[in-house]
């Protein structure tokens, strides 16, 4: 039976993540910044100003008197939390190593274009958000397909796949990863670490998303700093090889030739496909996920929290993942002949520099992304299970997350990754294809925007 789930899993995962699909990303992304007038380039000093320059410059940013809501700054935190898991480190790894250096490339190309596909859905969710019984907002993309474009059984299949995904890609393949770097490094038992992961989870998601939010508003800019500066370090120790390794990028993003030699033109459609993958995989733009916890910000403009959404991508993506990539591609770790991979590869960037603490140093901010991306994606199922069956359905969703989180710890995962993965990919089906479908109306609410501040 499973082999027959594996191969059905297989098949359907090679359609989703072809090349068809991940010309739908891009196209997205592109439709929305040629109607915007490439807004994430050519406004960029203000959506900066507007976000990141704000959140210093006031602190209605950072705090909110809306009891139901939450501030900007902690729904672009907690997006980000859900976001910044094992992506950033580990999928930045599996980019290069399955796709050459050249994915590289397709990674920022699809984050450049992803910033305004995120920005649309933010823009949406704030438009055709609504309060539930509780007076708590419900947004993201299940509710603007129902209500921007009436399809209510097309936005209960994409809950049905939100909530299926956030028992995958956001809860057990996440606390595996947990499991499997505290295993490694520190030699505790995977039973132990998903009773005391779970624990945790359940005194975070308790709270709802007021608690999740404060919760990330802790860790998303402190660990960020941290890996950056990490990061930075061996950048610049290696500052004489980054040229060469810029260079290699490009060079190997359009190379005819394979890195395994094979026939011409799979170069470039394993580094374009391996490189968007999984720069989706990492910022979510065009999954509709991530602007679920957008919608309950406290915000009234669409268009001030569409440029949260192109700093989420921005710092995920352009920044993160970035760093992760030049210190893997600059510290010599990358050998045709040595078959390191995903959490391998990484760590032994990391300890080419640091030494031994290297790899504690990535197990840690494994870790804690890993965390992050389970306290924020409790909050995407539970709001899928609410859209689906009502708020009773909430507290049984939480339970059977927590049990989930203990089953991720200890059991093996390649089939759930994989199955996981093509979750991702059919989530983006019908979210795409609203965006596209209400593309007019994102560009009308910021050309609205854009003559008020202008």
């Amino acid at each position: 039976m499973l082999n027959y789930v594996t191969a059905l899993n297989e098949r359907i995962s090679s359609l989703v993540w072809g090349i068809p699909m991940l010309c739908a990303f891009l196209f997205t992304g592109l439709l929305i910044s040629v109607q915007s007038g490439f807004f994430q380039l050519r406004h960029m000093p203000m959506w900066l100003s507007q976000t990141l320059g704000a959140a210093f410059r006031d602190k209605s940013i950072r705090k909110t008197g809306d009891s139901k809501s939450i501030s900007q700054f902690q729904a672009l935190t907690a997006a980000l939390a859900a976001c910044m898991g094992t992506g950033n480190i580990v999928g930045v790894a599996t980019a290069i190593f399955s796709g050459g250096a050249g994915a590289v490339f397709w990674m920022l190309l699809s984050a450049f274009l992803g910033m305004m596909t995120c920005c649309a859905e933010n823009i949406l969710g704030i438009k055709y958000r609504y309060k539930n019984n509780r007076g708590e907002w419900i947004g993201g993309a299940m509710v603007y397909i129902k209500n921007g474009l009436g399809m209510k059984k097309t936005a209960g299949v994409f809950s049905v796949l939100l909530v299926l995904a956030s028992f995958g890609i956001g809860n057990m393949t996440q606390a595996n990863s947990i499991a499997g770097a505290l295993e490694d490094s520190l030699g505790i038992h995977p039973l132990f670490t998903g009773i005391a992961v779970a624990a945790l989870t359940g005194m975070v998601i308790i709270g709802g998303i007021k608690r999740i939010a404060g919760v990330a508003e802790k860790i998303i800019p402190f660990m960020s700093a941290v890996f950056i500066l990490a990061s930075l370090i061996i950048i610049v120790v290696n500052i004489k090889s980054i040229p060469c390794v810029i260079a290699t990028i490009f060079r190997e993003a359009f190379s005819f030739k394979s890195t395994a030699g094979g026939a011409a033109g799979i170069g470039i459609a394993r580094a374009a496909r391996y490189g968007v993958a999984r720069g989706v995989f990492s910022n979510e733009a065009g999954l509709g996920s991530t602007a679920i916890i957008h919608a309950v910000a406290d915000v009234r403009e669409p268009t001030v929290q569409g440029m949260w959404g192109i700093v989420e991508v921005f710092i995920d993506t352009v920044v993160m993942c970035t760093v992760t990539a030049l210190v893997i591609l600059s510290s010599g770790v990358l050998n045709p002949g040595e078959n390191l991979n995903g959490v391998s590869l990484s760590a032994a960037a990391y300890e080419s520099f640091f030494g031994p603490a290297g790899k504690y140093f990535v197990c840690f901010s494994i870790v804690l992304f890993a965390f992050a991306t389970l306290i924020g994606w409790s909050y995407y199922g539970e709001k899928g299970a609410e859209f689906l069956f009502g708020l009773r359905s909430v507290p049984i969703y939480k339970a059977v997350y927590l049990a989930a989180v203990i089953l991720g710890c200890t059991a093996n995962l390649q089939t759930v990754w994989s199955i996981s993965d093509t979750l991702n990919g059919l989530m983006a089906v019908p979210n795409l294809l609203s965006v596209v479908m209400l593309s007019g109306q994102v560009r009308r609410e910021m050309k609205g925007y854009l003559s008020r501040k202008i």
